[in-house]
């Protein structure tokens, strides 16, 4: 698959790269890119080939949010891409453009968790705005020493509930943390993230994606039908309202699994001592 903003590689042993390419604009979002990621996260959804997917980037920022130059479009007779297709709303056009970008973007991060393959997040530099989003909606993140994240949108006039975060991050550090971070836009440098458990672990940049190569190799040793509903069972929990909700998922997916030949190699692996090994499909 080609693109314009973005790079998309699928290696043979099922691990997808995603490298965000705008690394002389710091990879800030563009609208361009937001269409190569709603095209390839489509793709994503059926293509079950593709079992893990990392998310990385070109340069030395890993996301430096909205492309603010971009955004002045939003002011002008030029409109965003797709706009025609967006549904009629009874305002002025500027506002209405602002709407259906907002809207835009916002679905890349709902597309994100509901892909079936777990998303490695791989993360040098600054991850700002929507960056500190993409971070956030995967479910594994690594950081380089030099990675620094935050909410930006609340220091330069806007509300801090943005793309996701008032919903991510009380779910994965708290909600006194979250809120600290959402209502100052500081930046929160490696070493706090990872003591706060925003990120798995810290490595030296060159390691980033050896680390997360082995993460994701870890992965594809389990039964791909697994680790699918694995990761649709993690979404329902965020917002299960009891226990015995999602248990009478985690109890239909086991059993679904259990009718599966991948128990039977994965069985076999398990007495013999040693992987199984899983066809793609």
């Amino acid at each position: 698959m080609n693109f314009e903003t973005i790079k998309f590689e699928l290696r043979e042993d099922g691990i997808g790269i995603l490298t965000l390419n705008r690394p002389e604009k710091l990879n800030a979002i563009s609208f361009q890119m937001e269409e190569d990621l709603h095209e390839l996260l489509d793709h994503l959804t059926t293509n079950l080939d593709c079992r893990v997917l990392i998310f990385k980037a070109e340069g030395r920022a890993f996301c430096a949010g909205t492309d603010l130059q971009e955004g002045l479009m939003l002011h002008t007779k030029k409109n965003p891409k797709n706009y025609d297709k967006f549904y009629f709303l009874n305002v002025s056009e500027p506002i209405k453009k602002k709407m259906y970008h907002q809207w835009r973007i916002s679905q890349i991060y709902v597309k994100m968790r509901k892909i079936s393959q777990p998303i490695i997040a791989i993360i040098q530099g600054p991850a700002s705005g929507g960056g500190f989003g993409f971070a956030m909606a995967s479910d594994i993140r690594i950081a380089s020493k030099n990675a620094r994240l935050n909410n930006a949108s609340i220091n330069i006039g806007l509300s801090g509930a943005d793309v996701g975060g008032s919903y991510f991050l009380p779910r994965l550090i708290g909600m006194s943390r979250a809120a600290e971070i959402l209502y100052t836009g500081r930046f929160v440098g490696a070493e706090e993230a990872e003591k706060i458990g925003l990120v798995l672990k810290v490595v030296e940049e060159e390691e980033l994606l050896d680390s997360a190569l082995e993460l994701a190799s870890e992965m594809l040793s389990k039964s791909p039908l697994g680790l699918r509903m694995t990761k649709e069972a993690i979404n329902l929990s965020l917002d299960s309202p009891s226990l015995e909700t999602i248990l009478q998922f985690e109890n239909s997916s086991i059993v679904l699994t259990f009718c599966t030949k991948d128990v039977n190699e994965a069985s076999s692996a398990f007495f013999e001592k040693r992987k199984p090994k899983f066809p793609l499909r």
